[in-house]
């Protein structure tokens, strides 16, 4: 044991931080990478969108099937179309079909993000602090989901941190920040725009009219907003992001903006988009598990970072969390993942306060929140993993069981390095046991699961049956999931009701029709006054967890 608390002791301060970094992400984020199939319903969207980018060539208008997709800039599927055309490069076969393909630029944002965490943090908070803050940034259980999902999250993040560390080194030290380092600032902002739009910018000026208000600097011009030359990095991050925006305009004569700004941006501040709505105070009730592991050690670091909010790399710091952080919590819709922005800011100030011989005891409150986060988090994690397989397949899984051991010598291990008087060691002990943990749900438990990938079992089915059936002659109603989409290729016919796929099916030899339970009779009762006579080739059955019911999906076709 002695041996091991050392080489966390010296870990922060090996000669290879990169190195050690990347490992450890890879570690923390590969169970289940590969193997967890496609989700609904943003990554099958956003996968499905990138394939047909791919297939037909046309880079600039989005669109699902025959849809336009009106909602977020092309970035990501630019992204996700180089890393499917780079397989496709290297000889892996079907990489266009394979959903861990469109993942790759979510796991290289969010390696960038720790990364850049460790690089800029070391100007901020000194290169120990850095080097933890970035390790408990990539053990954050949101970043985890996110690298496994293929859509802009993770990629924005590692923009954002990027930007930020650049603004970071601005403010403390304006005299050395160079006109090739504003100029990286700004590009990497004109990235993020083609990502997510004004959500990337929103972060560096939230920041920067917070310092302004703290430092009084409408008074006398801020030296740190000098450095980054807006006179021309405003307009050279609009430039990277523009030409895309005008030829989308025109390609869809207008209607991608209106869309986008109307029906998708707005519609997320006024209203609960697609039923995602939460109060005030959401973010702050969820951080316990969406910061896991690493949320214990900023909940106890929140005093001491507010008293030392008059040293210049706190107040930074403060500045990009708090404003971002208010912004989300204040807009209705709400996504756990919506305040990733904030934790690169949020684990420095941890790793800072942890690595301080000076720090500030957390008051009571506080230190009784942290610890119902330390051990409440990983058995629920543990519970759930046990109780998932049940609840969904109806059996018990003996890998999803490993996870109350595991979750158990992670509240052991954390808690005795923190009772040490040892934070730092606590925190990144903490990480190192939440890989195990993460193996188990990610690896051993969600790939195993039947009920929710209803998709690829129906895509297999399909096969089995009429082998090289082309996606047109392949119908559904009643499962209109984007991950069946993305399984079959796109181009099926997304029937409305039971009627119409019996019409579906005798409008041509050799159709197939997938019909859900719920619309079986009305689909037998219009075959029956069509003259058809069906035949099924097999049930599957499972769980929509978009939709919350189960659903059994009956395959039919016609013989001759």
């Amino acid at each position: 044991m002695q041996r091991v608390e050392q080489f966390l002791d010296r870990l922060p301060e090996t000669r290879w931080p990169r190195l050690w970094l990347v490992l450890l992400c890879l570690a923390l984020w590969l169970p289940g990478f590969f193997t967890i199939p496609p989700g609904d319903r943003d990554e099958s969207r956003f996968a499905q969108a990138t394939r047909q980018m791919v297939q037909t060539g046309d880079y600039v208008r989005i669109r699902l099937g025959e849809v336009e997709r009106n909602k977020k800039p092309a970035g990501i599927h630019w992204a996700q179309a180089a890393a499917v055309n780079a397989l496709e490069t290297l000889g892996v076969e079907d990489a266009r079909d394979r959903i861990w393909a469109y993942r790759l630029p979510s796991l290289l944002g969010a390696l960038i993000a720790v990364l850049a965490t460790w690089h800029f943090g070391r100007a901020l908070v000194g290169r120990r602090a850095g080097f933890l803050g970035a390790a408990l940034l990539a053990g954050c259980l949101v970043l985890v989901m996110e690298t496994h999902i293929a859509k802009t999250d993770a990629a924005l993040l590692g923009t954002v941190a990027v930007a930020m560390g650049l603004m970071g080194r601005a403010y403390l030290n304006p005299s050395a920040f160079t006109a090739g380092q504003a100029a990286g600032f700004w590009l990497v902002l004109g990235a993020s725009v083609l990502l997510k739009g004004p959500i990337g910018p929103a972060v560096p000026l939230l920041a920067g009219v917070t310092l302004a208000a703290a430092d009084r600097a409408w008074r006398n011009r801020a030296p740190w907003l000098r450095a980054l030359r807006p006179a021309w990095g405003v307009p050279l991050m609009l430039l990277a992001a523009l030409p895309w925006f005008v030829a989308v305009t025109i390609a869809t004569d207008g209607r991608f903006l209106s869309d986008a700004i109307g029906g998708d941006m707005l519609s997320k501040v006024g209203g609960a988009d697609e039923n995602h709505w939460g109060p005030p105070g959401y973010y702050a009730l969820i951080f316990g598990v969406a910061a896991f592991p690493a949320a214990f050690l900023v909940l106890r670091a929140l005093r001491g970072a507010w008293a030392d909010r008059l040293q210049p790399a706190t107040r930074f710091l403060l500045a990009w969390a708090v404003p971002v952080w208010l912004l989300f919590e204040a807009v209705t819709t709400k996504l756990p993942h919506y305040t990733l922005p904030a934790f690169p800011a949020l684990m420095l100030l941890a790793a800072s306060w942890a690595l301080d011989p000076l720090r500030r005891a957390p008051p009571r409150w506080l230190h009784w929140l942290s610890m119902a986060a330390l051990v409440g988090a990983p058995i629920g994690l543990a519970l759930a993993a046990a109780i998932l397989p049940v609840l969904a397949d109806g059996g018990v899984s003996p890998v999803a069981l490993l996870g109350l051991p595991v979750a158990a010598l992670f509240i052991l291990g954390t808690l005795r390095a923190l009772r040490a008087g040892n934070p730092a060691r606590s925190g990144l002990l903490a990480v190192l046991l939440a890989v195990p943990l993460n193996w188990v749900v990610l690896e051993g438990v969600l790939p195993r699961l039947t009920a929710p990938w209803i998709s690829p079992r129906l895509a297999a089915l399909v096969e089995a049956t009429r082998p090289g059936l082309a996606d047109t002659q392949f119908g559904v109603v009643g499962y209109h999931e984007p991950s069946l989409q993305f399984a079959m290729g796109g181009g099926i016919g997304l029937l409305r009701d039971g009627p119409e796929a019996a019409r579906f099916l005798a409008a041509a030899p050799g159709r197939l029709v997938a019909v859900a339970d719920r619309q079986d009779a009305a689909f037998r009762e219009e075959a029956a006054r069509l003259g058809l006579s069906p035949r099924e080739h097999g049930v599957v059955s499972g769980f929509n967890y978009s939709r919350g019911r189960r659903v059994a999906l009956t395959l039919y076709g016609v013989d001759g």
